[in-house]
């Protein structure tokens, strides 16, 4: 019989949640049903995933925002309802849906498509029908590479909504763009140091610069500034942002002194 006495020490079960993910859909293709209003915000954001999207929805029931998208090519479109066929061939890739997005206004033929997703193995979501979902559509807030999610399992999408605006106004400005930067700085670190066993040297320096450097910092930072901060890689430092500054224009480390304040006299960094 196990013991009580690390009771403590791990997190406890909350059953009822969801597993949120960021589901890699580049490339994948999103079938989406409906053509109304909330079928235009399912195709905006499988859109900013980069997937391939086939609308199928009868024109007059498009409106003017899928349209849009018809119109410029950014999304295939069947004029016509939909039919159990489409989820075995469908254009532009002649092959089944890789996922199924259901907007129309008539819940017994949505609740047919569910069924038949269910039968095809093909994850499906019916609007404002959780049960009928295996996945939702949280609240998401957009900076650029940041992407933050609130979920309410399909209980409460307003305050989903609310919440998410709530925590945008509490992120610095420039947020995205610093981890834009960053990201930069994990591409040219891992080109530099390419090999597996580099892998744990790598985290440990990318944390300690994210820990030394402000979002303004990050941000400020220049091609040169990036290419110069990974000559401090090897011999794990993290330089002051005054020493990235002064190597501009290719002076090296080594033929600058930097006045830090501490003790009223240059120091070598």
């Amino acid at each position: 019989m196990a013991s009580n006495d690390n009771n403590d020490q791990f997190p406890k079960v909350q059953g009822g949640g969801s597993l949120i993910l960021a589901w890699q859909v580049k490339n994948k293709h999103v079938l989406v049903v409906g053509g109304g209003e909330v079928a235009a915000g399912r195709i905006l954001n499988v859109l900013n995933a980069n997937a391939n999207v086939t609308v199928i929805s009868p024109s007059s029931g498009l409106n003017p925002e899928v349209r849009h998208r018809i119109a410029n090519d950014e999304v295939t479109h069947i004029d016509r309802v939909f039919e159990p066929s489409d989820l075995e061939i469908l254009p532009p890739s002649n092959g089944p849906p890789d996922m199924v997005l259901v907007a129309i206004d008539d819940p017994d033929a949505s609740t047919q498509i569910w069924k038949l997703c269910k039968e095809h193995r093909i994850p499906a979501n019916i609007a404002d029908v959780p049960p009928e979902c295996d996945f939702y559509f949280g609240s998401v807030h957009r900076d650029g590479p940041l992407q933050i999610m609130v979920s309410t399992n399909g209980k409460g999408p307003r305050l989903a909504a609310s919440i998410r605006k709530w925590i945008g106004t509490q992120l610095p400005v420039g947020v995205g763009d610093a981890i834009e930067r960053m990201g930069v700085l994990r591409t040219k670190l891992r080109q530099m140091a390419p090999s597996p066993e580099e892998g744990p040297g790598r985290m440990k320096w990318i944390s300690k610069i994210s820990d030394a450097y402000s979002w303004d910092d990050m941000c400020s930072l220049t091609d040169e500034d990036m290419d110069n901060l990974l000559t401090f890689y090897a011999p794990d430092k993290v330089p002051h942002l005054d020493m990235l500054k002064a190597m501009r224009g290719g002076r090296a480390e080594e033929d600058i002194d930097v006045f830090d304040g501490s003790f009223g006299f240059s120091v070598v960094a």
